[in-house]
């Protein structure tokens, strides 16, 4: 399958079993990595599906991309510059569309992945636009309410289903923020819970099986 110009830059693995209709899975990389990253879980995923990394489209300096930019600030410590943020969600909203079309996929099939700063957009883009989202899997992130879109609560959840986890040492995202995502999500009739693993800001292999059976079962 080739890579097409699209408006985000992304590698992709074509499905090694072909369906009727080509199931999709995008996938959202934390903040200073890119689309290499993430891609590394490919190989091992259900085999129907398309996996499309994404490269975010803010570069840093000397590598790696970001979503949006963190300040780091001595009076506000660090923050996030949500404006950026949600530019960022309506380009990935708008990319899904472009590369389910440019690459003949199943629209009603899509589920996206992030990690840490990916899954903040990836909660971002799921709640914000459910109808084009199926399955969600936020590694290593939190839900940022500021950046949802205007009147997002009366949306309809009832396709949408979350698989979210953390690591219960984790530095960079501390866990209690993590928690908040289950409850929140709860408010608006998505059952999730938050999978907790003991280890950092990072994927642990029982995480990785464990969210590969739950996308298994959900495509």
């Amino acid at each position: 399958m080739e890579t097409q110009t699209l408006s985000l830059h992304h590698i992709i693995k074509a499905p090694s079993v072909q369906k009727e209709k080509t199931p999709v899975l995008f996938m959202f990389h934390g903040y200073g990595s890119n689309e290499e990253d993430l891609f590394s879980f490919a190989s091992e995923l259900p085999e129907t599906l398309c996996i499309i990394s994404v490269r975010a489209p803010y570069p840093m300096q000397p590598h790696g991309n970001a979503w949006y930019a963190i300040y780091f600030d001595a009076a506000q410590g660090k923050f996030s510059d949500d404006a950026q943020a949600i530019e960022s969600r309506d380009r990935i909203a708008q990319f899904i569309d472009e590369a389910v079309a440019a690459y003949d996929l199943d629209a009603s099939n899509v589920s996206i992945l992030g990690f840490s700063q990916g899954t903040i957009l990836s909660y971002a883009v799921a709640l914000s636009y459910p109808q084009k989202i199926k399955n969600v899997i936020a590694l290593s992130g939190y839900l940022n309410e500021a950046i949802l879109a205007e009147g997002y609560a009366s949306n309809d959840f009832s396709n949408l289903s979350i698989y979210c986890s953390h690591g219960t040492v984790d530095q960079v995202i501390p866990i209690d923020w993590a928690l908040k995502a289950p409850e929140k999500l709860q408010t608006l009739g998505i059952a999730t819970e938050l999978q907790q693993f003991p280890v950092g800001h990072g994927v642990a292999p029982q995480n990785f099986y464990q969210f590969k059976e739950w996308l298994a079962d959900k495509v």
